[in-house]
């Protein structure tokens, strides 16, 4: 049998601990890219203004613009953008717009495999941020400009399962999180660079829930990214 001398076991620890990361590796991590570094998150938590959540009084889809406008004049809807950016193997029909075909590979919120067919409910595209959560806590004092730019706001988008997505409603940190642990972190992450991009504030519980997901990962990124937090001029009319 051969020994190993001092450096040479060393080295095989050191080897041995990064093949041991690999294994916890967050599930579907995707979407926007992220900036930051060690207790950066943290940081924008305690940057948020902290008020009760207001009445959901005069809350409707629409006040946020037709539902997947072209904010970004790429004419492509911006679901279409978002399961372009989101989906692997991806088909068209139609021309580079109008995803046909595509796999979530892995879902973030559910870890799991799902395909993603034209027609069919599979995959939603969720407002990581619900957009009845902002408006009852923030967004229903804006214009109508800044509305349609947080509803299509590729940092705040992102696709995932719809029957696990069906379950969150307009839940926040503190009423909901991703089933899937290991995409938790991202996720928290996401909503906290929204509601810093855009002013939106927290609940006490809610910014309690953030800090507390985010404490097992000092290290998390602060997603960045994403359009204007106003829309152009063709829809501020509206």
């Amino acid at each position: 049998m051969t020994r190993l001398r001092g450096g040479a076991v060393a080295a095989v620890v050191v080897l041995v601990a990064v093949a041991g990361c690999t294994k916890d590796k967050p599930k579907g991590v995707s979407g926007p890219a992220q900036s930051g570094g060690s207790g950066a998150v943290l940081a924008a938590v305690d940057s948020l203004s902290v008020k009760g959540r207001a009445p959901k009084t005069g809350y409707s889809r629409e006040l946020f613009g037709t539902a997947w406008a072209d904010t970004d004049s790429n004419s492509c809807d911006t679901r279409d953008d978002i399961l372009k950016r989101d989906l692997k193997d991806v088909k068209f029909t139609g021309g580079h717009c109008r995803v046909s075909y595509g796999l979530l590979a892995p879902d973030p919120y559910s870890g799991k495999e799902i395909t993603y067919r034209r027609g069919a409910s599979q995959v939603d595209i969720d407002h990581v941020v619900p957009l009845s959560d902002a408006w009852q806590k923030g967004a229903e004092y804006w214009d109508a400009s800044k509305r349609i730019a947080l509803a299509n706001d590729p940092l705040n988008l992102i696709a995932v399962d719809a029957s696990t997505n069906r379950g969150k409603g307009d839940g926040d940190a503190a009423t909901w999180l991703p089933p899937n642990g290991q995409y938790r972190c991202v996720y928290v992450a996401t909503q906290v660079a929204v509601k810093k991009k855009y002013g939106l504030w927290v609940t006490a519980a809610e910014k309690a829930a953030m800090k507390k997901v985010l404490a097992g990962c000092p290290d998390q990124k602060l997603p960045t990214g994403g359009n204007p937090t106003k829309a152009p001029e063709r829809f501020r009319a509206r």
